[in-house]
């Protein structure tokens, strides 16, 4: 029988810290430009939303792919291939978490709970995204991208410019490094048919794609900070970003993808971490 510790390494509950840094920089910059007062009942009911989400997403994930995972040499000691959950087992742990998400985004106020449903569909229908179209990477970007703006959302339920700047941030970071990550599985994509940006133009071209959505993130971090005015701490958040956005681009080579596990994982968890870190403590000093 599965135990709680099997779940967690199914949905590789350690990634949650891609998104959750971004979550929390929509929620403390709700308060600090609308005026409202921090509550630490919606920040719990927030992370709350951030895990639950994550939780559906990668369990259906790993449900959605449990034989493509048993084809690749690079997957198949994952839980369901190996046995150690049940597939029908992962889906119920995915429609449980994405029904406490919804029940939770209720809590909230009536806006997020209206786009909570919206949420679900992106971010489980992304699993199916690599059948038919390339673009899966920024798919999943866009489903880590909601962070921000739904935070933002669950203080003043009400949409802002300001947010949506540091979901596109998400979107073109998350998508970038996700091209890297899928440098691995080039030849199994392509000879199962399976799309993503590295099947379709190569691995050298790939880091080309990825490289140009990291500038883009560059810029996007260089015009929202000049936009919003933010102060010193949000530039030295911005710089230890950038460094490490592209210090992936430096360790991994077409011709050497033993480090992409460092890039994929180390390198972007630790660039979100100190990002939203500065910016925070810049909001209040």
């Amino acid at each position: 029988m599965a135990r709680i510790k099997d779940y967690f390494s199914l949905v590789v509950f350690s990634h949650t810290i891609f998104a959750m840094p971004f979550a929390l920089i929509g929620f403390f910059l709700a308060i600090r430009f609308s005026g409202y007062p921090f509550n630490w009942i919606t920040l719990i009911l927030c992370i709350g939303c951030m895990v639950l989400a994550r939780n559906a997403a990668m369990g259906f994930n790993r449900w959605a792919d449990r034989y493509i995972d048993e084809k690749n040499p690079r997957t198949a000691h994952r839980e369901i291939p190996k046995g150690i959950i049940k597939g029908k087992a992962a889906l119920a742990f995915s429609v449980i978490n994405a029904s406490l998400f919804i029940l939770v985004a209720g809590l909230i106020n009536p806006l997020c709970l209206k786009l909570s449903p919206l949420a679900v569909l992106i971010i489980l229908g992304y699993s199916y995204t690599k059948r038919f179209t390339w673009l899966c990477h920024l798919i999943l970007g866009l489903g880590l991208a909601i962070a921000p703006i739904g935070a933002y959302i669950a203080i003043t339920a009400q949409f802002h410019w300001l947010p949506l700047m540091f979901s596109g941030i998400v979107l073109t970071w998350v998508g970038g490094f996700d091209i890297i990550y899928a440098l691995q599985d080039q030849h199994f994509d392509k000879s199962n048919g399976f799309f993503s940006i590295p099947s379709k133009v190569g691995i050298r071209n790939a880091l080309i794609i990825s490289t140009i959505l990291h500038i883009i993130t560059f810029m996007l971090v260089v015009i929202t900070g000049i936009v919003a005015g933010f102060g010193l701490m949000y530039w030295i958040g911005s710089a230890i970003f950038t460094i490490l956005l592209f210090y992936q681009h430096l360790i991994v080579k077409p011709n050497d993808l033993t480090r992409v596990n460092r890039a994929f994982g180390t390198t972007n968890g630790l660039a979100s971490v100190v990002f939203a870190l500065c910016l925070i403590i810049g909001l209040y000093i």
